[in-house]
């Protein structure tokens, strides 16, 4: 690797702050960045991936083919139907049906109905507007003449959605669906943790904040952290089938972000969501997924070993669409077996306050173009986890929040942020136990049970001397 290790860049990126930017920097398509060639070394990392099993690959590659058209075409009949739904009282009284929950694990999606009472998430959205003009000209969005995505994280709306307790329900279901298959492993889905992230406010018309499908959670270092590429070992050796996407067991220690990338996710969150604050439909600037899950996921892994004029090996240093410091986006070009196209499918209709949840590695995007009449608005909150990279993150996190800046993986990270805003919440004066726990915040501990694992019990006991000591 040329002097370069992954051990020497996780320890880089681990020191430096964010260059002060916006969303945009995150994604070369919405920049307009060109995608630089990688580096030579980059070959050598194919050949050591899958040496000595380059035929059971070549093989596992043509039958995840023929497996994709099949899924592709079911999409096609379906829509967006396929798409699984499920309502936030069903969540509140342990009451989600077995054939859900199989959905959800096997579109890797859910629409949650009903989380938030519907005013109540519509005054979320008006404070967030008093914040911004109260705040204005200092509040950096994208785009800059025409804002639709804030470089937002503090306010009171943010920090009151995250800690609802509804929210931490919903969290903790969605968390459930995960497990380790090492039972040693240190991870606890008991307790969500509170991840901050910006928020969308995105006006009918709007044409600039089209970005396309895409995966988060780095791109190259999927292959490339040692620890990362373990979580796909099935797949790398010609079985893909018998990969599991909600087994936390290697993504536990994995490095996401090598190269410090502007907005790359560093705290590993086994589900993405928003908060709707808005009633948004199809085509109204809302969210796109590829309900493909363990197919989809597949192919991203084994697509930069194959040619696709001749489907046979290609051990270069192209890894289509990765780059160094960036999300992994897709494109028909360059993984046009998942015709995206036709699985790029608009989630359902939702309300204010309804929420929708997407496992980490779920191909979406959103409509390039609003054609709605009314604002699609909406909290970015994911669903976390406690290891003990989570908790070292939440405890820089506290310490920005305390700051109002900007939290550790975003632009404008360790600068000035939200610090002297008018509007700004107290923080020893926000939110009930519960919500202040999830924020690293407070001075209410994680119970540990019997019905722990030693994992679960040790990582829970690291948190509360980490957090709460």
């Amino acid at each position: 690797m040329s002097g370069i290790t992954a051990s020497s860049l996780r320890r880089a990126a681990s020191t430096l702050t964010k260059d002060a930017g916006d969303i945009s920097s995150v994604f070369p398509s919405l920049s307009g960045k060109p995608q630089e060639p990688l580096p030579a070394r980059f070959s050598d990392l194919k050949k050591r991936l899958i040496a000595d099993k380059e035929d059971a690959v070549k093989a596992s590659w043509h039958r995840l083919l023929k497996a994709l058209r099949t899924e592709v075409d079911e999409i096609k009949q379906k829509g967006n139907s396929i798409i699984p739904s499920i309502d936030f009282s069903d969540i509140q009284s342990n009451n989600v049906s077995h054939t859900a929950t199989s959905s959800i694990a096997h579109r890797g999606l859910a629409v949650i109905r009903n989380v938030v009472p519907r005013q109540e998430a519509l005054d979320l959205k008006a404070q967030a507007q008093s914040y911004i003009a109260a705040n204005q000209p200092n509040v950096r969005a994208f785009p800059a003449d025409d804002p639709a995505v804030y470089e937002l994280y503090w306010t009171p709306t943010q920090v009151r959605a995250r800690a609802h307790p509804h929210m931490l329900s919903t969290q903790r279901f969605l968390s459930s669906l995960w497990h380790s298959s090492d039972p040693t492993s240190q991870i606890s889905t008991t307790y969500p943790l509170t991840y901050a992230d910006r928020f969308r406010i995105r006006r009918p018309g709007d044409a600039k904040f089209a970005l396309g499908p895409h995966t988060d959670g780095g791109s190259v270092e999927r292959w490339e952290d040692p620890e990362y590429s373990r979580v796909y070992t099935s797949i790398l050796s010609g079985r893909w089938e018998e990969y599991d996407p909600f087994d936390a067991r290697h993504r536990i220690n994995a490095t996401m972000d090598m190269y410090n990338g502007p907005g790359a996710c560093s705290m590993f969150r086994l589900f993405q969501g928003w908060l709707s604050m808005s009633s948004t439909g199809p085509g109204e600037g809302t969210l796109k997924v590829c309900p493909l899950l363990r197919h989809a996921t597949a192919y991203l892994i084994l697509r930069p070993f194959f040619d696709l004029e001749t489907n046979e090996l290609n051990l270069d240093n192209s890894f289509p669409n990765s780059a160094l410091g960036a999300g992994q986006e897709y494109d028909p070009i360059t993984h046009p077996h998942l015709e995206l196209e036709s699985t790029m499918i608009n989630v359902p209709k939702v309300e204010p306050g309804e929420f929708v949840a997407w496992h980490c590695d779920t191909i979406h995007a959103v409509d390039k173009e609003h054609r709605g009449v009314g604002d699609s608005s909406v909290l970015y909150i994911p669903a976390c986890a406690i290891t003990k990279s989570n908790l070292e993150f939440l405890k820089r996190q506290r310490e920005a929040a305390l700051r109002y800046s900007p939290p550790p993986d975003f632009p404008g990270a360790g600068g000035d942020g939200e610090k002297g805003f008018r509007g700004a919440l107290e923080w020893d004066k926000e939110g009930d136990a519960e919500g202040k726990r999830a924020m690293g915040m407070g001075a209410k501990r994680w119970e540990v049970t019997e019905a722990m694992s030693e994992g679960e019990r040790r990582v829970v006991e690291e948190g509360n001397r980490l957090l709460f000591a």
